[in-house]
């Protein structure tokens, strides 16, 4: 395994994240247990987790994963100190107000209730990466490529921060985070923490991956010119680049399948065929789809960690070996061609 700061901290993490947002839904609690047992003994000692999760999030899976995350702490108390944990409070959606009794959002009061309810499930103390799940403002998040701009908004990072800053003298989170944020917000962030003489936000989960490189045209530049790297979210596409769903026996248990009508991004003709073309280049120069895939991203400058989900242990298993798959300039090269036939099918 392989190993990267956490932006500007004196953390070390894994370039293979254990992402987590199966466990409650698709994944039992044993099952969610010896997942993470599993990712240990190979050397992944990141785990990334949401008070969302189970996903698709739903009322009466909201909190479980962080529940498995949090017995499996409590059943290994002394391993906690070498796992580094990242968690998520909630942004606005009126869909989500199953959650909380408080508006969703990033008010004090509502940080403040999320991350001690999320201390709870997770039976610690405290995170060591606290993150905002997406931009309370309406923007392109999500990796969407088209702006459209909304005024109804009231600019608050500054409490945001002020809040986040007071958790952390307070020990209860070590260092905070961004995710599914644009350029604008991540500069717009650094600018108050630079006044403040603060650290800031250290890291920005967005999606990235071979369809969907939307994260190259600004926010890359941004992750190495302010240390604030990229931890990448659905490095598979959703699996679409694993190469699964362009067999004819196609199993509609697989997760884009089964809720296709949640992650409509990955189920488009072009997403398809594109991604075909990446299944193809891998099974050419002899190598798993899976692992071309992921290694493509383990290895850009702007990222610290490639999250990776799995629903069994023998696809964690190959998640995880990515970490030792270099790709050569012929390949990038034959990559970047595919990439240049349509850029960002997947926004």
């Amino acid at each position: 395994m392989r190993y990267r700061p956490l932006g500007k901290t004196d953390i070390e993490v894994s370039i293979i994240c254990l992402g987590t947002m199966t466990y409650g839904e698709q994944n039992t609690e044993k099952e969610a247990h010896e997942q993470i047992d599993f990712a240990l003994e190979k050397g992944v000692n990141f785990i990334d987790t949401a008070e969302l999760y189970a996903v698709p999030s739903n009322k009466k899976t909201q909190g479980k994963t962080e529940e498995y995350v949090g017995s499996w702490i409590a059943n290994n108390v002394a391993k906690r100190k070498d796992i580094i944990l990242a968690t998520k409070v909630t942004g606005p959606s009126p869909g989500l107000k199953y959650i909380s009794d408080l508006p969703m959002g990033f008010s004090k009061a509502r940080i403040l209730e999320a991350i001690d309810k999320s201390l709870t499930r997770l039976q610690t103390d405290y995170v060591d990466l606290y993150q905002l799940h997406w931009p309370e403002r309406q923007s392109n998040m999500f990796g969407q490529r088209d702006y459209k701009h909304y005024d109804q908004w009231e600019d608050n990072f500054e409490e945001i921060i002020d809040t986040l800053e007071d958790i952390k003298k307070s020990g209860k989170i070590r260092h905070y985070g961004l995710s599914n944020e644009t350029s604008w917000g991540v500069m717009k962030t650094q600018a108050y923490a630079e006044r403040k003489k603060i650290d800031g936000f250290i890291s920005i989960q967005n999606p990235y991956n071979l369809i969907n490189r939307t994260y190259e045209i600004n926010l890359a530049e941004v992750s190495i010119r302010e240390e604030v790297p990229l931890l990448a979210y659905s490095p598979l596409g959703m699996g679409i680049l694993t190469g699964k769903y362009h067999q004819e026996d196609l199993n509609f248990e697989n997760r884009l399948l089964k809720y296709k009508a949640k992650f409509p991004r990955y189920l488009g003709k072009m997403v398809f065929e594109i991604a075909g073309k990446y299944v193809q280049l891998a099974r050419e120069i002899g190598i798993s789809p899976t692992q071309m895939a992921l290694a493509f991203v383990n290895d850009r400058p702007f990222v610290s960690s490639n999250i990776i989900g799995a629903t069994t242990i023998d696809q964690l298993n190959e998640n995880i070996e990515s970490a030792d798959v270099k790709l050569d300039e012929s390949v990038l090269e034959q990559i970047d061609k595919i990439h240049n036939l349509n850029p960002n099918p997947a926004p």
